[in-house]
């Protein structure tokens, strides 16, 4: 019997249309998103069908900066829609949820200790939360460090507004603080030869700046009818089991105000004896963060693209395969969860993973005969074989990023699948370029086109060497 974890992602875990194609062939997904449509615009926002069934609707950097609202609206909707396709139509009995920062409301809700109306108006009241009690302005960032590694840096630059945000896995951590000492920290991770990516957020989440929204928001959650769970639920915030007797609104306020601790929580479920990890939310964030931080285990993201129900059918077989059974059921009374005493509450800090990017179109791989012929570059890659060109990226990307190389398959989509901004695959493919001795584009907007290491490689081929076009112009 295979021990199932359900995880819930938090601000990144968004794209437009995500839930397209499933919602063909899935009446549940309908039946979802009416429901939490009608829920939303009686809280004044935007129906989420909106955004998650057309796949041109406003891309995540969008909506962070213009309606943040309604992108928490759909954050919601999605984890809630896939986490009822995933038990009601296949099946899936989790032995625990486990949500990440935002994603522990939507794991609450799946849990059912609020109904879905309710859900809905639990993160209204986290926005009204912030809008009541304006923070103080602030970032995140996020660094290619282990947690220790982390503390230790901040320790060392006497940085002591900026604080460990989110402890993600071994190789990824994000800091919280202001503007001014975040930066400090960025520049010193940055010479020490440390990534540092800024995040796209609006606030220092889960940071001591945030305590007066967090207030208002438990007082706001309190109002809320909260009934006992039907399924587990792992706290990353608390570090345990939530409990029958915990309070349920003084829990989703601390996820404001301290951090996440991510990795543990994954590796003491599965030192408990968990062995499948199930991500419910578009993308496939946590679902990485997984196989980083506990190399070999079994994980599903059935969106990490849009999929319709076949696919998402596919995948979950797929685990059970690689499982050698024929059931998902959960074991939930055979997974012992960690149960620790109860901390008192210390305010800090956590955020959403890799944080929000901009949408670009998927890119179209050029035509084969791309890749024949082309000099080799100073690193001594050549672009005739088309699968070196993509190993030679797949090395250097996961080197600048961070992240595992199994996750840069040629075809991953680096924005919708794998958070990276287009700023940062900018500056990722002028590496390229340098490695292979060739020269930049003249309308950087080209790159647009060309989001996976597939199409990359196609696009490298068709440059001029470095200092052709000089020569041309001479002769």
């Amino acid at each position: 019997m295979t021990a199932c974890v359900v995880m819930f992602p938090g601000q990144g875990a968004y794209f437009p249309g995500a839930l397209a194609p499933l919602a063909d062939d899935e009446p549940l997904v309908h039946e979802t998103l009416r429901t939490l449509d009608a829920a939303a615009v009686r809280l004044g926002r935007t129906a989420p069908s909106r955004l998650l069934l057309d796949d041109r609707a406003p891309a995540l950097a969008e909506l962070v900066e213009t309606a943040p609202a309604d992108l928490h609206a759909a954050l919601f909707a999605a984890g809630t829609a896939l986490f009822r396709v995933l038990t009601e139509r296949h099946g899936l009995r989790p032995a625990v949820l486990l949500g990440h920062s935002f994603g522990e409301l939507v794991a609450l809700t799946a849990a059912g200790v609020y109904d879905p109306a309710d859900g809905m108006a639990l993160a209204a009241a986290r926005d009204e939360a912030f809008a009541a009690c304006p923070p103080e302005p602030g970032g995140m960032v996020a660094l290619s460090l282990s947690a220790a590694r982390t503390e230790g840096l901040l320790l060392a630059l006497g940085a002591w507004e900026v604080v460990l945000a989110a402890d993600n896995g071994p190789r990824q951590c994000v800091v919280s603080g202001p503007a001014g000492p975040l930066e400090r920290v960025r520049a010193a991770a940055e010479a020490l030869g440390v990534g540092a990516t800024p995040l796209r957020v609006p606030h220092a989440f889960h940071h001591r700046s945030l305590a007066a929204v967090a207030d208002d928001f438990a007082r706001r959650a309190a109002a809320l009818r909260a009934r006992p769970a039907r399924h587990p639920l792992h706290s990353a915030i608390l570090g345990r089991r939530l409990d029958d007797g915990d309070a349920v609104a003084e829990l989703v306020a601390a996820h404001l105000v301290r951090p996440t601790r991510f990795a543990d929580a994954v590796r003491a479920l599965h030192a408990g004896g968990a062995d499948l990890f199930v991500e419910c939310g578009p993308r496939g964030t946590l679902s990485d963060l997984v196989a980083a931080t506990v190399p070999g285990v079994r994980t599903v993201a059935p969106l990490r693209r849009r999929a319709d129900g076949r696919e998402v059918a596919d995948a979950l077989a797929e685990a059970l395969r690689r499982a050698g059974t024929g059931t998902l059921d959960g074991g939930a009374a055979a997974l012992p969860l960690p149960s620790v005493p109860k901390p008192e509450p210390k305010p800090e800090p956590e955020p959403e993973p890799w944080g929000a990017y901009e949408s670009v179109p998927t890119a179209v791989p050029g035509p084969r005969d791309a890749y024949q012929g082309g000099p080799p570059g100073p690193g001594g890659g050549r672009l005739a074989d088309r699968r070196a060109v993509v190993e030679t990226l797949r090395a250097l990307y996961a080197d600048a990023l961070g992240y595992p190389p199994e996750v840069l398959t040629g075809d991953a989509d680096l924005e919708a699948d794998l958070g990276v901004d287009s700023i940062k695959q900018t500056e990722l493919f002028a590496r390229a370029v340098t490695h292979y001795g060739r020269t930049l584009p003249p309308d950087g907007s080209r790159l647009t086109g060309h989001t996976t290491l597939d199409a990359l490689a196609g696009l490298l081929a068709s440059l001029p060497a470095d200092g052709a076009r000089a020569t041309g112009a001479a002769s």
